[in-house]
């Protein structure tokens, strides 16, 4: 059984877990290999639960539906409030929440998965479907599955629920104490160029992925309390709409920290909606004042007011940090990956290290949302972070993991030491920065 092929693509796969949580689907049964009946499917799926069950026609339509009950052969309707039928048009998933909780599901014997009286896969014992929209779940015919009832195969996946590992991936003291050198190292660092007493660090991301949240953690943690000094929130469109530079200090009457935080509009899929690619050279140059207003239909020029026409080293980007969900990564849109890897380009041209933030694991993983020093025990979120690396192009050593603080009242030393833990990654990614430009300057003066 661990030689089965699933025909279910990798990024269905993941489109349909991002629906579930942190989780994984392991294929247990496929009609093209164990029989197109009831009884087989019973045989290998009855007493499993939860389970995605899924429909392959001629057509090309791929469907089928989750539930959290496990299947039977016991004639009866079967209640699930959580059960729900999906389809597929290209690679987008469209949902539809079972409407008659209590006849959610019905264990028929001579038939595969059986979602109330709406959709059957292998009806009767036949490579079928049963179809019939309406009172137990509302869809159309021709949308499910393109009025092609005949099954090219049919598949059904146990959904696996995270895993903690043995053995943590990577080590963290959690401990109130690390979090006070975690600070101390923040206040005392000092970059290696003497012209500059604040490292730049530029955060880009997708709208809603939680750039200016983290902003507004990190001061939290040195304000001694949750605050919100920068925009944030859920929204389709950026709600940051300048170009701001935010810099953060040793609490409310402290000195400044050497870190400014640098926040941009977010990413946008469509052309002409949100930050655009060619504004991107000019701020990490230097050439963008603070309050900027981004016009995505017209990039940046040099007589908007302010414009640094020579910027010092000290106005120049020094690292990139993406701020990505954890929730999103797998569902990512094909044209914001684009825009992405044309972004890591242009920075990679600079010589400008990179890392990734991974927001909202907590949303990610149950495990993490119970318990923020289960994160690197999370096999989930080492998938994800795995996942991150791939698709952004980066090493695995530069994506971490962060909570950002969003409905808490009160400050988590666990997620204090995970928000000061990036930043200390910051600064080393900086002096990695700052360490190539001297090595280009010494071997100019060499050949001089």
């Amino acid at each position: 059984m661990s030689n089965l092929k699933s025909q279910l693509t990798r990024n269905r796969q993941r489109t349909i877990c991002s629906q579930l949580g942190g989780v994984k689907l392991k294929l247990l049964y496929k009609a093209s290999v164990h029989g197109f009946t009831g009884a087989a499917f019973h045989q290998l799926c009855d007493n499993r639960s939860p389970t995605v069950s899924v429909g392959y026609n001629a057509s090309g339509y791929v469907f089928g539906g989750y539930t959290k009950q496990p299947f039977s052969q016991s004639g009866q309707y079967v209640n699930d409030d959580q059960a729900f039928l999906f389809t597929f048009s290209g690679e987008k998933l469209f949902k539809y929440p079972v409407v008659n909780a209590l006849y959610a599901l019905k264990m028929i014997n001579n038939s595969g998965p059986y979602f109330g009286e709406a959709l059957a896969l292998l009806n009767g014992n036949k490579p079928v479907v049963y179809s019939d929209p309406g009172g137990y779940y509302n869809f159309t015919a021709a949308e499910m599955h393109g009025n092609d009832l005949n099954l090219t195969e049919c598949e059904v996946y146990y959904v696996e629920e995270t895993t903690e590992l043995e053995r943590p991936w990577r080590t963290v003291t959690w401990e109130s104490k690390k979090r006070a050198e975690l600070m101390e190292s923040i206040k005392t660092y000092k970059p290696t160029v003497s012209s500059v007493s604040q490292a730049r660090v530029l955060l880009i991301g997708p709208v809603g992925a939680g750039k200016s949240s983290f902003f507004n953690s990190i001061n939290s943690v040195f304000r001694g309390h949750v605050t919100s000094q920068a925009i944030s929130g859920s929204s389709t469109t950026s709600l940051t709409t300048q170009f701001r530079t935010y810099s953060l200090k040793a609490g409310r009457d402290g000195k400044p920290l050497p870190i400014i935080l640098c926040d941009t509009m977010g990413l946008e899929e469509g052309k002409g909606a949100g930050l655009d690619i060619d504004d991107i050279s000019s701020i990490l140059e230097g050439h963008l004042p603070n309050c900027y207003q981004f016009n995505p239909s017209a990039p940046l020029h040099s007589e908007v007011r302010g414009y640094r026409k020579s910027p010092d080293i000290k106005d120049k980007i020094h690292c990139v940090a993406y701020v990505i969900d954890a929730c999103k990564i797998s569902i990512m849109p094909e044209k914001l990956e684009e825009k992405l890897d044309a972004i890591r380009r242009k920075v990679n041209l600079k010589g400008i290290p990179q890392l990734v933030l991974l927001t909202k694991v907590d949303e990610a993983c149950p495990l993490v949302k119970e318990d923020v020093t289960k994160i690197y025990a999370s096999g989930y979120i080492k998938d994800m972070v795995q996942e991150t690396s791939e698709r952004l192009g980066v090493p695995l050593s530069c994506v971490v993991p962060v909570k950002n603080y969003n409905e808490e009242l009160e400050l988590d030393l666990n997620c204090d030491i995970l928000l000061l833990s990036a930043v200390i990654q910051m600064f080393r990614f900086v002096d990695n920065y700052f360490d190539e430009l001297s090595d280009r300057l010494s071997s100019v003066s060499v050949k001089d």
